[in-house]
């Protein structure tokens, strides 16, 4: 009863669409008020703990160096990068929109930030070039999915904090899966494209020296996935301070060498990184102490002696997780289910012989599925609301993508491979 009248109260606020933040908080409240014995101040801790890492430092740093990214003028530069890779391909502004996901996957962080971009800045173009609104707002949606598992995604630091796994590993072993998508999700573009009638925006490809000299205006900022890598890698800095170098590399690009910002658009971008943070800190705070009272009541453990009990597979185990972690996406923010259920989850998995670090990026993709899946999907949301296309209509033209990227879940997840070459080719074999 002391579970069950909290979990109902979560389930509770949920549907009647509270935000997330606040129905973890409320059942975790709820909780502490079922329980006479436990005093209030417990409970205050408990929110404070949540937050008393070092490591969790590094997501508003990364927030920070996106947003600054963005004000500098570095998406502007990349844009015209990729018009050049790709513009000669079916599709050509469609092309875009993917591989510049892809590239400023590198720099944000964060899916919502990434979507929110491309709906301002490319669907607009897209639109007046000919191509549907709902399509153009489908694309931007499901390539904004590419980010989260593009070092520095925000949720891999997330979720190796809350399972204590290296964010190094995590970072390398979503390289090539993000690579992997960009790549399916460009061959279906030119599809859809071809069928359309969605013509190229360049008559021919570009040369090497065309590609070079626009690669001089991008290159700087590409720089950015690889310093951060390659500091954790050879032990320059932390993630954290990853976070920071990240911060300070931008504002250097954005004041000094591109002089694109000033003290206006300095503080904008410093109130909107605030504000984007506060937001994802908050739901860790109330997730912890949310988490802390399932492990007291020993929830975790019950759970895995009963997944051990009637699932005797591993592959069994992923299908089911998979199948979980897609309904529970369709109506949950990703980073509160990745809080919740990842710590419940990760021991059992570890329990079958599955690798950590590939368990981390299966959760962590099926958590961003979950953003375009209706009824309750933030990215499907936020880019609906920025180019004002009716959800009905989104959903439509996003149904390809969907599969698109079922089939690339179901490559993470049975092929760990994927996943672990390149973190095991850096590292070595944990």
């Amino acid at each position: 009863m002391e579970v069950i009248i909290p979990i109902g109260i979560l389930l509770f606020l949920f549907i009647i669409g509270t935000p997330v933040a606040f129905c973890i908080f409320c059942s975790t409240l709820g909780y502490f008020l079922l329980n006479s014995n436990l005093p209030m101040i417990m409970l205050v801790q408990r929110l404070g703990g949540g937050l008393e890492s070092v490591t969790l430092l590094a997501i508003p740093f990364f927030i920070m160096a996106g947003v600054f990214m963005n004000h500098s003028g570095i998406s502007s530069r990349l844009l015209k990068f990729c018009e050049v890779l790709t513009g000669h391909m079916s599709g050509g502004l469609a092309q875009v929109n993917v591989v510049l996901s892809t590239l400023m996957g590198g720099l944000s962080g964060s899916n919502i930030a990434d979507a929110a971009m491309n709906s301002k800045l490319l669907v607009p173009q897209m639109v007046a070039r000919g191509y549907s609104a709902s399509f153009s707002a489908a694309v931007t949606a499901a390539g904004s999915l590419i980010t989260p598992i593009i070092p520095p995604g925000i949720a891999m630091i997330i979720y190796g904090y809350v399972n204590n796994v290296s964010i190094g590993r995590l970072f390398l072993a979503g390289v090539v899966p993000g690579t992997l998508l960009c790549i399916l999700m460009m061959v279906l573009v030119s599809i859809i494209s071809k069928k359309h009638g969605y013509l190229p925006i360049r008559e021919k490809r570009a040369s090497c020296k065309e590609i070079a000299l626009s690669a001089k205006d991008a290159v700087l900022a590409l720089f950015l996935p690889i310093i951060i890598i390659g500091g954790i890698r050879m032990g320059v800095f932390t993630p954290t301070e990853a976070g920071a170098v990240a911060v300070i590399y931008a504002l250097i690009l954005g004041v000094f060498i591109y002089r694109n910002m000033d003290m206006k658009k300095l503080w904008l971008a410093t109130r909107e990184s605030a504000l984007s943070a506060a937001n994802v800190l908050l739901i860790i705070c109330f997730a912890v102490a949310f988490s802390k009272f399932l492990t007291w009541e020993r929830v975790p453990q019950s759970l895995a002696e009963w997944m051990t009990n009637v699932v005797n597979s591993p592959l069994t185990f992923l299908m089911l997780v998979n199948v979980a972690l897609l309904v529970l996406g369709m109506f949950l923010e990703g980073n509160a289910i990745m809080i919740v259920l990842a710590p419940l989850l990760a021991p059992i998995a570890h329990s079958y012989g599955i690798d950590p670090i590939h368990f981390g990026i299966v959760f962590i993709f099926n958590g961003a599925i979950g953003t375009i899946t209706p009824p309750l999907g933030t990215v499907m949301f936020t880019t609906c609301s920025i180019t004002a296309v009716p959800i009905e209509k989104f959903i439509k033209d996003v149904i390809p993508f969907w599969g698109l990227l079922i089939v690339e879940l179901l490559l993470l997840t049975y092929i760990p491979a994927i996943s672990t070459w390149l973190p095991n080719l850096v590292y070595g074999v944990a």
